[in-house]
């Protein structure tokens, strides 16, 4: 047994759950759930990042004092664990007051080290993205990721991280190649350190930015966002004081993984792995990078109209259709795009005249003319692959359109009555496959899963499965 540690980035609250997150946690959670299975212990973090300007801009519209404000979203992310049936062990908030005292540790760890610099900075100031722009990164004069924000120009005294001073350690870090996946995304970051890394800002005035983690010493500063944030990762685990074990067994002795929207690439495989670094702290073993989700062809967006909230697909077709939608027809690094119209028949074909449909015949027969419950065997679900969680998902399918087709076939409901021994084999082996798929299922489906296994076990037809909308 191995220890395993696994955690997603920590969406900003200042708006609803994103189907792109949920994406992310839904691939996390099988991850954990294979892991467990195979007998590893594993410790799944998630959370919510709730400092930042933008967070105070978006508060006092709404009229709201930001920790009023955090509170609300920081309850609309908690949701997914029971909408999306998650099995991490923590959820996070960067205002919890143990994540305060590991952030400020960091801090001076990174201090002492002598990676925490004064000066004066002018600069062009993007709030979506928390960050100073360089004119590298803009794009006909705009940042890339919020073309329609003003870049403000911001001089202020800031803190600064040496950045530039891990070029070479971090080009070290990076030739391994499990350390970033997909392999593209590792060179990606390569060529990004080769091209010259910056020391980057790590504190505003709190003048201007008072929603944040104090710089210690200096109460004329609060955090960047994204230094404070970053240190979720292991705060979640207890550290620095460690009391209960954690940080030690999963962080320093165990395996750990981090999953992130391919957006995040600096952040957490470079600005992050730096940090750790300067603490002298063990890097990241692994960082997994998805795709975007876009929808009908353009990024959602509120003011296009076509957001998609992962609760309100839940409450539409249930938790387990949409952990279906998101494993099986979304890339699990590429982009891809949903559309309402699309998830409807995806529904409709593959688990309403897929898998429920496959279920019912199957259970109808066996209900009818087996008297006992079939015996069958449930083998371990077998690791994901290069996380290839779609992959996985059409191995399954087929397995599931094969039956079908054997049903169509050799037509056991015709047979068993001609020749009842030959008609009760063919059930019984139907039976059985039927048991080896509900269980390759748990890890992705889980109720779906249990749901098949208890009605082979009690022999009857279970209630539809996937009901037609």
């Amino acid at each position: 047994m191995s220890a395993r540690y696994l955690t997603t980035t920590l969406p900003y609250v200042n708006a609803d759950p994103h189907i792109g997150f949920a994406l992310e946690a839904v691939q996390a959670d099988v991850l954990a759930r294979v892991w467990r299975a195979a007998g590893d212990e594993v410790f799944f973090s998630m959370g919510t990042d709730e400092h930042g300007q933008k967070i105070l801009e978006a508060a006092q519209k709404a009229g709201q004092e930001p920790q009023a404000y955090v509170d609300h979203y920081a309850a609309e992310f908690h949701k997914l664990k029971d909408a999306l049936n998650l099995t991490n062990d923590r959820f996070i908030r960067t205002t919890d007051p143990e994540h305060l005292e590991a952030a400020q540790e960091m801090w001076r760890r990174c201090a002492a080290k002598g990676d925490v610099y004064k000066k004066t900075y002018t600069g062009l100031y993007c709030v979506g993205c928390e960050a100073f722009k360089t004119e590298k990164e803009l794009v006909d004069g705009t940042c890339p990721l919020h073309p329609n924000g003003e870049l403000t120009e911001v001089s202020e005294e800031n803190y600064f991280f040496r950045f530039s001073k891990y070029e070479k350690e971090l080009l070290a870090y990076l030739e391994r190649p499990e350390v970033l996946i997909p392999e593209w995304r590792r060179i990606e970051a390569i060529n990004f350190v080769k091209g010259g890394l910056e020391d980057f800002s790590i504190s505003r005035e709190a003048s201007r930015a008072s929603w944040g983690i104090p710089v210690p010493d200096d109460d004329s500063q609060v955090m960047y966002v994204w230094f404070d944030a970053l240190t979720n990762y292991i705060s979640t685990l207890g550290w620095p004081e460690d009391t209960e074990g954690n940080f030690k067994k999963f962080w320093e002795e165990g395996t750990t993984l981090q999953i992130a929207g391919k957006d995040q690439l600096r952040f957490q495989s470079l600005m992050w792995q730096a940090m750790l670094m300067s603490a002298e702290i063990k890097n990241t073993d692994s960082v997994f990078y998805h795709g975007f989700i876009t929808s009908g062809g353009a990024k959602m967006s509120k003011s296009i109209g076509n957001v998609i909230n992962p609760l309100d697909l839940v409450e539409q077709y249930g938790t387990d259709a949409v952990r279906y939608l998101l494993l099986r027809h979304v890339s699990p690094v590429e982009d891809s795009d949903l559309t309402l119209e699309a998830i409807h028949d995806h529904y409709t074909a593959h688990l309403t005249n897929g898998l429920g449909n496959l279920v019912a015949r199957v259970m109808q027969l066996a209900e009818t003319y087996l008297q006992n419950p079939v015996s069958a065997d449930a083998a371990t679900p077998e690791p994901i692959v290069g996380f290839k969680f779609n992959e996985a998902m059409d191995a399954m399918w087929a397995r599931i359109s094969a039956a079908d087709l054997r049903i169509t076939a050799e037509r056991p409901f015709v047979v068993v009555k001609e020749n009842p021994e030959e008609g009760k084999r063919v059930i019984t082996e139907l039976v059985q496959e039927l048991y080896r798929i509900g269980a390759s299922l748990r890890p992705y489906m889980p109720a779906t899963a249990e749901k098949i296994l208890q009605a082979v076990q009690e022999n009857k037809k279970p209630e539809n499965l996937f009901p037609r909308l």
